[in-house]
Order: structure tokens, then sequence, then C-alpha cells
């Protein structure tokens, strides 16, 4: 995303510390998360805290789908970013990690967030020592090979071969989870990870946003790799990651900041999420 972007959020970008020494520390009820849920950013961490079972700790505000301010982001996040920063000329948009000691943000950079969250307040080991890699490599799996080339099969000013070799980066990149699934629960084995939540918001996306602008052929191709559903089906049915889905506010997201043609994939939908999330099927 370009600087010139009316989307651009200039980074600020503070962390959680060890203890006290290291300015800001992990004491409970210091901080807040304000986050919108149409927002994959917003919608990873909003999963984590709540598999960490942070509810009592750290305290989340949600904002509407669409900013109110328009351009400008969120009239109640703006204080936060002045006082943070003077004169601050960007959008005021979400995710933000702020202090409610000092009235400042920590954090409004997504994966900084996510990873304090997980290093630095108790909860399951969601970020597991020795994991980073193979983590950081399934959030490139996610963005290269699912989102990016979802994207670009789905642009109608490209042309037929580009479009065609976008499916087919993505069907790869579907594939290659498909095979990891196939002897194991989870991305990374038999417990849940920040892999997982990457990957299921990732989906979610694919089925609720990028498979507007894919023609009918393309969602069936996609629809095929069974494993992967069933396994965003499955982790839709767990409380921590159903109950946050605002298919609306996704929707309405969508449909305010895409200028792309819609597709005959717009009618194919892949995963029933408003079920599943409702259902709770959950079997671990």
């Amino acid at each position: 995303m370009s600087a010139t972007s009316p989307f651009a959020v200039p980074a600020l970008r503070g962390r959680i510390g060890h203890d006290a020494r290291s300015g800001y520390y992990p004491v409970p009820h210091r901080y807040r998360l304000h986050l919108t849920l149409s927002c994959p950013h917003c919608l990873q961490i909003a999963v984590t805290h709540s598999l960490l079972g942070l509810d009592d700790t750290l305290p989340v505000t949600l904002l509407p789908a669409l900013p109110d301010a328009g351009d400008d982001g969120y009239l109640a996040l703006r204080p936060l970013y002045e006082a943070t920063a003077h004169q601050y000329p960007g959008r005021a948009g979400a995710p933000v990690l702020s202090d409610d000691w000092s009235g400042r943000i920590v954090s409004n950079d997504p994966a900084e967030i996510l990873t304090d969250l997980v290093r630095r307040f108790p909860g399951p080991d969601l970020y597991p020592h020795g994991a980073e890699g193979a983590i950081g490599a399934v959030r490139q799996l996610c963005e290269q090979s699912i989102n990016a080339p979802a994207q670009q099969a789905g642009q109608s000013d490209a042309t037929p071969a580009a479009r065609a070799t976008a499916l087919r980066s993505l069907l790869d990149g579907l594939a290659a989870i498909e095979h990891r699934l196939d002897d194991r629960t989870y991305l990374l084995g038999e417990e849940m990870t920040l892999a997982d939540v990457e990957l299921w918001v990732t989906l979610v996306q694919l089925d609720t946003v990028h498979r507007w602008h894919l023609d009918a052929a393309a969602v069936q191709r996609i629809a095929e790799h069974s494993r992967v559903w069933e396994y965003a089906r499955r982790l839709a049915g767990h409380p921590a990651f159903g109950r946050h889905l605002d298919l609306d506010g996704i929707a309405r997201r969508h449909h305010t900041r895409c200028l792309g043609e819609e597709a005959a994939g717009a009618a194919i939908q892949i995963v029933d999420w408003a079920e599943h999330a409702q259902g709770r099927v959950y079997s671990g």
C-alpha cells in the first residue's frame, strides 16, 4: 500500500517489554486493544486475544466496520493518535494497542501487537520458541500464495494469461496447505499456534472477499481442497474464532473499498461461516 493511499496509517511501533525497565511492561489492566472485526489484521488479533484468555486482563474496544470519519479514520482514535504524535498527519486507523495510563498509543503495527500479546502475557504458547521460522513461513505462504494471487486472479483489467497464472499460484498454495493437513490437526502439529490464526483469517478473506471477483470455475477448483475447508469449518466452530466473525461488516468494508467488478464466483459460497460459527461445532 502506497504512502499516498487514503487508507495508509503511519506506523507507531512501541513494544511491550519484559519488565518495568523496558518502558511499556506487561502489567494487567494497563493496556487496551481497539479493533474493528471487518479488518483481517484486527480479526487475527481478536482471535489471538481470546485464545490467550485475556478478556479480564486486556480489554477490547470494538469499533464500527467502517470508519466514522471517512478517510481520516475513527473519531474515537484521533485523541490517542494526537497524544502520541504531535499534529499527527495520518489516518486514525485500527488496530491500536493503547496505554490507559498515559492515554497514548503503544503500537498500531499488527504483527508486533500479535507478537507482544503471545510473548508478554500469560496463556497458551501460540508462538513457541523454535517455531518462529515455521510460523513466518506460513505467514509468507498466506500472503504470497493465497492473498496476493487471489487478488490478481480476480482483476478484471488483467489479461486472461495473467489471471490464469495467478490462479495456478493460488491453487498451488492451497495444495501445499492441503498436503500439510494430511497427517496433523493443526498446521505445525497437534497444538494450535499463530500459524493457524493466520491461515484461518486468510481463508475467511478468500471466501468472503476475494471470491466475489473470481469466475465460477475458479471458485469450484478452490473448493476442491476439502481438508483445507474442513479445517476452516472446524476452527469456525471454536468460540475464540467464530464469535469474532462479523460477516456483515466484512461485506460492507469490502464493497465500500473495492472498485473491482463482481464475477460469477460471488454466487458460490464455499463455507457457511454463519452456520459453523453459531453452531460452535469444534472437536479439538
